[in-house]
């Protein structure tokens, strides 16, 4: 059988003058393998589509340099352990809060979730993209509304270059739980189980957030922070020049929070004070970020912090991010500062958004992709 992209090492050294951007890229989507069916050709050298401007690789160049010698090298995002929290609530509660103002990242230690589950999760996902193409293609989509699906990266045709990542896509919560038939066999039973457990930990999770904002616990779960969940299973195939490519480019997440399994390799990285930070893998933890909802309705109390996650020699890395929000095709709810986070008397702490739909607000999350620019900024008053 022919190989999915074999003509990839002649297209990665073309003359830039005969060089057709969204022939390749639909080259590549088309053969429906994924970029994992691009690094399985053997190349020596990425496909053009993948490779970042020459400016932007000076840039990191220079950025990497820099961050060496600053005060944040080595650096490690805040660790919150759960255990015996009914005892220690109050000081979990604060350390979540100093965590969500000053990082919007902390990994989570004995938070209900067993290793050994959570193992079984990341095999589950390296079953689902290893299998025969033939048999994967049947869930490609970009079909924005399909339940279940896989593809390369949603905004695969609009970013100015491609991502090495392959991702399979879940509605797992829409309120109600997917129809298990609509899972790929290979991994269905323990994304249902690993989603259940998710599920328990996020109505966790969004009780101490609110509790941390100075609100009741109910607050947020009230608002239906948690009533959709969203599972990404991705999977980053090992690359030959990773420090032309990127993995995940710099971005926040749309949602209001995210809780990330990842594997040992490691990748992700997240921008504080203009330097970034590697989030190194903990055995057993969960990584949690704050997205860029939570922000919103915070009155920018949380930060939503942008992130990304780099390219790997070796591999595959694989992740699995769950994303916590309200139901995005049908909510008409208005979103902005919630009114107890707002003082008439204080001239520094006045809306600093205005009021967005989640519908309104993912379109244009969706529609601009990783451009660079925060979606946020868009619904800035």
């Amino acid at each position: 059988m022919e190989k999915p992209y074999s003509n990839a090492e002649n297209l990665a050294v073309q003359d830039e003058s005969c060089y057709d951007r969204m022939r390749e890229l639909k080259a590549i989507d088309d053969t429906k393998a994924g970029v994992k069916g691009v690094a399985e050709t053997g190349l020596l050298n990425i496909p053009r589509v993948f490779i970042r401007p020459p400016e932007e690789l000076a840039e990191e160049e220079n950025s990497l340099l820099a961050d060496h010698k600053n005060k944040f090298h080595g650096s490690t995002i805040p660790v919150i352990d759960l255990e015996e929290m009914e005892n220690r609530r109050k000081e979990i509660v604060n350390e979540i809060r100093l965590a969500s103002v000053s990082w919007g990242f902390f990994q989570l230690l004995n938070h209900g979730i067993p290793e050994t589950l959570m193992d079984k999760m990341i095999k589950g996902v390296a079953r689902f993209h290893e299998q025969d193409t033939e048999v994967k293609k049947q869930f490609y989509s970009r079909e924005f509304t399909r339940k279940v699906k896989y593809h390369t990266s949603f905004d695969w045709f609009q970013t100015k270059t491609a991502k090495w990542k392959d991702t399979l896509s879940c509605s797992m919560l829409t309120p109600d739980l997917i129809d298990p038939r609509e899972l790929p066999d290979v991994c269905r039973d323990i994304i249902l189980e690993y989603t259940e457990h998710v599920r328990i930990l996020g109505d966790t999770l969004i009780e101490l957030l609110s509790e941390a904002l100075g609100l009741e616990k109910d607050h947020l779960k009230d608002m239906d922070c948690t009533k959709f969940m969203l599972l990404l299973g991705h999977y980053y195939p090992a690359c030959p020049q990773p420090k032309l490519t990127m993995g995940s480019y710099k971005h926040t997440d749309p949602n209001f929070f995210t809780l990330l399994l990842q594997d040992n390799i490691g990748g992700l990285q997240i921008l504080y004070q203009n330097h970034w930070i590697d989030v190194k893998p903990i055995p057993g933890a969960l990584v949690v970020n704050i997205g860029d909802l939570l922000q919103l309705i915070s009155n920018a109390k949380f930060k939503s912090a942008e992130h990304r996650v780099l390219a790997n020699q070796v591999g595959p890395r694989l992740s699995v991010a769950s994303f916590f929000g309200t139901t995005v095709m049908k909510s008409t709810r208005l979103y902005g500062p919630i009114k107890e986070l707002i003082s008439d008397e204080d001239e520094n702490d006045v809306p600093l958004y205005r009021h967005v739909t989640v519908p309104d607000y993912m379109k244009h999350h969706y529609s601009k992709g990783n451009d660079g620019v925060q979606s946020l900024d868009h619904f800035k008053l």
